[in-house]
């Protein structure tokens, strides 16, 4: 059997791959947008670090003695964001495998829950970021439109890639 015969059955195996791929292509779409909205909009004060970088400094510190450099703490963050982007996106992926059609509502909750379940409660609890009652509510506004604007783009190119997949396979 080749990789076409195989996208384009309806199969569970089919459907999984599918997913897996289209929302691993939305994850990276909807991580590009999120870092591009993020240089306009403030999400936390100038001289406090993102998580990215404090995870990737440790990480850092551990392995070869010193922090990340300033000059490279932008790349730093990114090697972080892609692989979680692109991991949430597939695991979006394969929640949506049976579900065709194209649901921006479905991104938006999908961009909130992950602010929420990140920037709310997970990354506070690490001690990666401040508690949310310390943070302005203007960053958060800013760091939650930043998400749903990811949930929606992932589900957008999630959609788009899903349909060529099945089209043209």
């Amino acid at each position: 059997m080749s990789v076409s015969t195989f996208l384009q059955k309806d199969s569970y195996m089919s459907n999984t791959s599918r997913g897996l791929i289209s929302g691993f292509v939305g994850g990276l779409a909807g991580t590009a947008v999120k870092s591009l909205i993020e240089q306009f909009l403030p999400v936390r004060k100038i001289e406090q670090s993102s998580a990215q970088i404090k995870i990737v400094d440790d990480l850092s510190t551990k392995i070869t003695g010193s922090p990340v450099s300033i000059e490279n703490e932008a790349l730093a963050e990114q090697l972080v964001n892609i692989p979680v982007g692109g991991s949430l996106g597939a695991a979006y992926g394969y929640g949506k495998k049976d579900r065709y059609g194209l649901r921006p509502m479905d991104g938006i909750a999908f961009g909130a829950t992950t602010w929420a379940s990140t920037h709310e409660t997970s990354l506070p609890i690490m001690g990666l970021e401040p508690k949310p009652t310390d943070v302005p509510i203007r960053m958060q506004m800013n760091e939650l439109f930043a998400h749903v604007a990811f949930g929606v783009v992932t589900e957008v190119v999630r959609h788009y890639v899903d349909k060529q997949i099945r089209e043209n396979n």
